[in-house]
Formats: C-alpha cells, structure tokens, sequence
C-alpha cells in the first residue's frame, strides 16, 4: 500500500471519529440544557398555579368583606 493512501485512511478514521465524538457531546449537551429548561418550565407553572390559586381565595376575601360592610349598614341603620 502506498503512503498516501495509509495517510488518507488514517485521515478518515480520525476525522469520523471526531466527529462521532462531537455529535456525542452536542447530544449531551442539548439533553442537559433541554432538562433545565424542563425544570424552569415546572417551576414557572408552579407560580402560575399558585397564582390563580391565590387570586381565587382574593376574590372570596373581597366577597366576604362586600358582605361584611353591607351587614355593617344594615345594623347601622
């Protein structure tokens, strides 16, 4: 076999191995990322739950205290 040709397949090899290599760790890397951003979401929606959670028992409260001031007259009167 000549030089040349051991050179160019040496060549390939490396380079399809480096490659590999790199499609390895960018796959790595974006499963990593994707899972934070999985994380961030969950925590977000969390907030958002709790929110309207909250807004609900703020709607009850006002309610209650509308109801409160209206027996508030009506004794008053």
């Amino acid at each position: 076999m000549s030089e040349a040709i051991l050179v160019a397949i040496i060549s390939g090899a490396c380079t399809l191995i480096g490659s590999c290599v790199g499609v390895i760790a960018s796959s790595r890397l974006t499963q990593y990322r994707l899972a934070q951003l999985e994380k961030q979401v969950n925590r977000h929606n969390q907030v958002i739950e709790r929110t309207f959670r909250l807004e609900g028992r703020m709607d009850e409260a006002e309610h209650d205290i509308r109801d409160l001031k209206q027996r508030g007259r009506a004794l008053a009167d």
